[in-house]
C-alpha cells in the first residue's frame, strides 16, 4: 500500500477518529459530525436518508429519486440486467438503452431491490436463546431463533423481507425489516464505453472521467410504486470542502477480525483466489477473440473478474505490509493483556483467540473440500448452480423453516423463487467454457485419486463432461424473444412445483449430477459449520463483548451489506508528493480519450462535443469510508439532496477492509452536474430528468410585446 494505516484505526475496537465509519442508522454519531462540520443530522433527516436508500440484492446500492419509483444506481451494478436485455441485433451494453415512454420500460429478468423500513434490536432474544450452547447446538439454536425471528417479522407477505443481522462479530444483532421490489425495469444506461471509461487501468484510480450511472424504477401491480421518500436533486454544485455523506450497503470489511483469522486470508484464502482469476481471466480474454458475439456474451463475466483481481490485490498488499500488520498484532495483544488482567474478563473471554485460532487450523485442512464439494468452485455453471438449488429445495423445502438451510428460509424464498425462474439467457459456448475450466481446477487441487473427483468425471475429461452436460439439459432452452435470447424455464418449474418425486424422475443430466453429488456437499458443510463456522462465532461473539467492556460501544461494527452512513467532506490527497485535486471537469474526458479501448468515446458523446461544457464537474473525490457494495451509494448534502453517485474508491482504498486512513482513502463519484448535463445534451433523456428537477424541461414562454 502507499501509504501504512494509521494505528488507532486499525484495532477496529477504539472509538473512530476523522471521517471513519461505516455507521448503522440506528447508531449514527450525530454529536461528532457536528462538532467537525457544524451540523447535526436528526432523527427526522436520518429516517428520511434510510427510506429514500435502496439496495440492489445481487450486491450493490442504489436510492430512490423520484415520487414514482425512480430509482439510481451504477451501470456496472445493472450490467447483468443490461445484458440479459441485449442480443445480437441490439446490444444496449454497447449502444446505450432509453425508454422515451413508460411503456418501453423493460423489466430485468431477475432483479430485486429492497428498502430498509425498520431495525430491531434482537440481541437480548438472541443471547437468552443461545445462553451456555456451544457447537452444533449452539449453531442450530442460534439458526433457528433467527429463522423464528425473521417468519414473524414478514408474517408471510411476500412484499416484505425480513434478515437477521449479525453484528459485531456477534456482539449485536439486529433485525432488518425490508419493503421488497421485484418488478425493477430499467429505464436508462449509458455505453458501457462512458460509464466504464479507462476500463481495467482505470479502476481503483483517480482522476476519473466515467458516467456510471444507470435510472431503472420499481413497479406494483404493473403500475411505477408511489416512493413517498426520496432524495431531491441539489441545485447547488458540490465543491471543495463540502460536507458529504454517503447511504449505502458496503459488502464486508474485515477490521473487527482476530489475526488468526486475517492470517488465513493473507496466507492461504487470498493467494489461491488471485491464481484462480488469473487463469480465468486468461481464459475468457481467449474466449473473446473467438467473434464479437462470442466477446458481447462474456463482457460481464470479464469485467466482474478484472474487477476482483484489482481489489484482492490491493487487500492482498495491505495485508503483506510487515508494519501494517505489525500494528494489527500490537492491538490485539493489548486487548488480551486487558482481558487477561481482569479476573472476571478472563475467565469468560479470555480464551477466546485461542478457540478462534484453532478453528482456523482445521479451516485449512478443510477449505479444499469446502470450495470444490460444497461452494461450486469446481462445478462453476449457471445450470449446475440452478439443478443444485432445485434439488436442495425438494429436501429442504417440506421442512419446518427454522430446520431449513439459512438460503432456503422463508424470508428468501421469494428471492430465490425469481431467481430459479428467471428467463436470463444462459449461453451454451460460455456455460461449457466456464464448467469445463472449473472441472479442471478441481482436478487439479483435489488431484485426480480423490473420491469426489472420480464421482463427478469418472472416465470423461472435463471439456467432455462439460458439453455432455450443458447441452443435454432442458433448465434452459433457449429462444428468440423481439431480438433477444431468454430462456424458456418451463422444466425449471415442473422440477420446483414437483418437488421430490419430480426431481428424482428427472433424467436431466445436471439434476441427476446434482442429486448424486448432494450428500457429499452436505457432509462438508456439517463439518464446516459445527467444527469451524460455529466455534468462530461464538468465540468472536465473546471478543466483541471484550471489546465493548475495555472501549465502550461508541463504535461501529464490520460491514455485513446492510444499510450503513458515512460522512466527510470532498477533499483531494497527495499521491507520490504531488496534490491530486478532488474533482475533474468533463472536458478532461475528451482529453484522455485516443479512440481505442478502454478509452475510446462512444459516437453520440463524440457527435456532441461542442454542445458541452467543457467546465462541467465530472467526477469527484471525498472522505467518506465505503467498500464494496456501497458502489451506487447516492452522495448526498446536509438538506439530503443529491450531489453525486458512488461509483469506486481508489486505489489506496483497497486496504479499507482492514482500515481506514483519511489521508489516503477516497470515495470515487460521478458528479450530479455530470449526469444532468450528459442527459440533457448527449442522450435527450428529458422523461428521467423532469423527474429529477420538475419543470428543468420546459422551455420558458417569450412575453409578447405589448401593442403600440
Amino acid at each position: 500500500m502507499k501509504r501504512l494505516f494509521l494505528i488507532a484505526t486499525l484495532v477496529g475496537a477504539a472509538p473512530a477518529l476523522a471521517d471513519e465509519g461505516m455507521w448503522t442508522y440506528n447508531n449514527f454519531p450525530s454529536a461528532k459530525v457536528k462538532e467537525k462540520y457544524g451540523f447535526e443530522p436528526t432523527q427526522q433527516w436520518l429516517d428520511k436518508a434510510r427510506l429514500s436508500s435502496a439496495r440492489l440484492a445481487g450486491g450493490c446500492s442504489a436510492s430512490f429519486v423520484s415520487p414514482n419509483g425512480l430509482v439510481m444506481t451504477n451501470h456496472h451494478c445493472a450490467r447483468g440486467c443490461i445484458e440479459q436485455l441485449s442480443g445480437a441485433k441490439k446490444d444496449y451494453i454497447a449502444n446505450g438503452f432509453y425508454a422515451k415512454t413508460e411503456a418501453e420500460e423493460t423489466q430485468c429478468p431477475a432483479m430485486e431491490i429492497n428498502q430498509l423500513e425498520q431495525i430491531t434490536d434482537i440481541t437480548e432474544t438472541l443471547n437468552k436463546a443461545t445462553q451456555g450452547l456451544s457447537g452444533k447446538q449452539y449453531a442450530d439454536t442460534l439458526k433457528a431463533k433467527m429463522s423464528e425471528l425473521e417468519q414473524a417479522c414478514s408474517a408471510g407477505d411476500a412484499k416484505v423481507r425480513c434478515d437477521a443481522v449479525t453484528l459485531y462479530q456477534g456482539g449485536k444483532y439486529n433485525l432488518y425489516k425490508y419493503r421488497r421490489f421485484q418488478d425493477v425495469r430499467l429505464v436508462m444506461a449509458p455505453e458501457h464505453a462512458i460509464a466504464f471509461f479507462g476500463g481495467d487501468p482505470d479502476n481503483f484510480e483517480f482522476p476519473r472521467w466515467d458516467l456510471d450511472v444507470t435510472f431503472l424504477r420499481v413497479y406494483q401491480d404493473g403500475k411505477p410504486a408511489k416512493t413517498e421518500n426520496y432524495f431531491k436533486w441539489s441545485e447547488k454544485s458540490a465543491k471543495e470542502g463540502d460536507i458529504t455523506f454517503v447511504s449505502g450497503h458496503p459488502g464486508r470489511t474485515s477490521r473487527g477480525l482476530t489475526i488468526a483469522e486475517l492470517e488465513y486470508q493473507r496466507d492461504v484464502a487470498m493467494p489461491k483466489m488471485l491464481f484462480m482469476m488469473s487463469e480465468l481471466r486468461g481464459m475468457v480474454s481467449e474466449f473473446q477473440k473467438r467473434g464479437p458475439e462470442q466477446k458481447r456474451i462474456s463482457n460481464n463475466l470479464l469485467f466482474g473478474v478484472e474487477n476482483g483481481l484489482k481489489a484482492t490485490k490491493g487487500r492482498l498488499e495491505a495485508l503483506q505490509d510487515k508494519k501494517f500488520f505489525g500494528q494489527k498484532v500490537a492491538a490485539e495483544q493489548d486487548l488480551r493483556k486487558k482481558v487477561e488482567a481482569n479476573p472476571e474478563m478472563k475467565k469468560k473471554y479470555g480464551a477466546a483467540w485461542d478457540e478462534i485460532a484453532k478453528a482456523q487450523a482445521q479451516m485449512v485442512n478443510i477449505r479444499k473440500d469446502l470450495s470444490f464439494v460444497e461452494q461450486g468452485a469446481g462445478l462453476s455453471s449457471s445450470l449446475y448452480s440452478i439443478a443444485k438449488t432445485l434439488v436442495r429445495a425438494s429436501e429442504e423445502l417440506p421442512k419446518e423453516n427454522g430446520q431449513r438451510l439459512r438460503e432456503f428460509n422463508q424470508a428468501n424464498l421469494p428471492a430465490l423463487q425469481a431467481q430459479l425462474l428467471s428467463p436470463a439467457p444462459i449461453y451454451p459456448e460460455l456455460e461449457i467454457l466456464r464448467l469445463s475450466f472449473g472441472l479442471t481446477k478441481m482436478r487439479e487441487e483435489l488431484g485426480s485419486n480423490h473420491p469426489f473427483v472420480k464421482k463427478v468425471l469418472g472416465n470423461e475429461s472435463p471439456d467432455k463432461l462439460a458439453a455432455r452436460l450443458v447441452k443435454g439439459s432442458k433448465l434452459c432452452v433457449l429462444k428468440d424473444v423481439k431480438g433477444s435470447k431468454v430462456c424458456d424455464v418451463s422444466a425449471r418449474k415442473s422440477l420446483f412445483d414437483g418437488g421430490k418425486a419430480a426431481i428424482a424422475a428427472s433424467k436431466d443430466p445436471m439434476i441427476q449430477l446434482a442429486l448424486a453429488l448432494d450428500a457429499d456437499g452436505r457432509a462438508v458443510r456439517k463439518n464446516y459449520e459445527e467444527n469451524v463456522d460455529a466455534v468462530i462465532k461464538k468465540n468472536a461473539e465473546l471478543v466483541a463483548k471484550a471489546k465493548f467492556e475495555v472501549y465502550g460501544t461508541n463504535q461501529y461494527p464490520d460491514a455485513t451489506f446492510t444499510l450503513r452512513l458515512s460522512y466527510g467532506s470532498v477533499k483531494g490527497y497527495q499521491e507520490d508528493g504531488k496534490k491530486v485535486e478532488p474533482i475533474t471537469q468533463m472536458a478532461g474526458t475528451f482529453e484522455h480519450a485516443t479512440g481505442e479501448e478502454p478509452f475510446a468515446l462512444p459516437p453520440s458523446w463524440l457527435k456532441n462535443q461542442k454542445s458541452l461544457d467543457g467546465a462541467t464537474a465530472m467526477n469527484f473525490v471525498t472522505t467518506n469510508d465505503i467498500i464494496g457494495g456501497n458502489s451506487g451509494s447516492p452522495v448526498i448534502n446536509k438538506d439530503a439532496e443529491i450531489i453525486g453517485l458512488v461509483f469506486d474508491g481508489n486505489i489506496q482504498s483497497l486496504g479499507g477492509e482492514y482500515g481506514f486512513d483519511e489521508t489516503v482513502n477516497r470515495t470515487v463519484a460521478v458528479h450530479s452536474d455530470a449526469i444532468i448535463e450528459s442527459l440533457k445534451k448527449i442522450y435527450g433523456a428529458t422523461r428521467v430528468l423532469e423527474e429529477l428537477r420538475p419543470g428543468s424541461t420546459q422551455v420558458p414562454t417569450v412575453p409578447t410585446k405589448p401593442a403600440g
